[in-house]
């Protein structure tokens, strides 16, 4: 049975528990064994063992239920929302933009104040002027979509697309550089009646014309 040297942390105490999870010691729901057997299993000491066992749970390995024990939660750790958005290619990007910003952008039409159709206005053109490089392209595109978004006066949207947000442009400079060109007539207009279904308080038209938009993009990738 491997232990951790007499010099070791819990952080290696930690990594030496978390091997024998992945490898089946314990299945997801099983119990592990009290502090008094598993600290010289691992050939640390009993708060050496519970610290190690405070790091799996940080981790969403292992969870602590007051009472009953200490129970195998994941075979590995959770994956965070950063890592999940690494890990998701264009498509997946586009279909999340589309949960967030068809619903955003009927939202708009009902909510939106003349303030904020102003500033839409505004990173509209700011859109139209920048068409022709990619980077400088998307970042206006973002800044127009995040302002469709913040007149949806929905926090939790806004929210979702500023964490989304990083990823999302990434992907989009990738998905246009493999097209070798960005901001074209057509794009441009669809983006001018989105705006216009929003000015409209056309919340089905609004709405439809975002999915389209991004359905349109996908279809760019087949």
């Amino acid at each position: 049975m491997t232990t951790v040297r007499r010099e070791s942390l819990a952080e290696q105490a930690a990594e030496i528990l978390a091997t024998r999870i992945r490898d089946g010691e314990w299945e997801i729901g099983g119990k592990l064994p009290g502090e008094t057997t598993l600290a010289p299993q691992l050939g640390v000491g009993r708060s050496t063992a519970r610290e190690a066992i405070r790091i799996l749970a940080g981790r969403g390995i292992l969870a602590t239920r007051q009472g009953s024990g200490v129970f195998v939660a994941a075979t590995d750790d959770a994956a965070t929302w950063d890592s999940v958005l690494r890990r998701a290619d264009i498509v997946a990007v586009i279909e999340a933009r589309t949960a967030i910003e068809v619903e955003a952008a009927a939202l708009a039409a009902e909510r939106r104040t003349a303030a904020q159709l102003k500033l839409l206005r505004e990173a509209l053109d700011e859109r139209e002027r920048h068409r022709g490089d990619i980077d400088e392209h998307v970042a206006t595109d973002m800044a127009f979509h995040r302002q469709i978004v913040v007149a949806a006066h929905s926090p939790m949207l806004l929210d979702l697309f500023d964490g989304f947000a990083p990823r999302s442009r990434e992907a989009m400079v990738d998905m246009l550089r493999l097209r070798g060109r960005s901001g074209d007539d057509a794009d441009h207009g669809t983006h001018v009646r989105i705006t216009e279904a929003i000015a409209s308080r056309d919340a089905a038209a609004a709405a439809a014309l975002t999915r389209d938009h991004l359905r349109a993009l996908t279809a760019q990738l087949g």
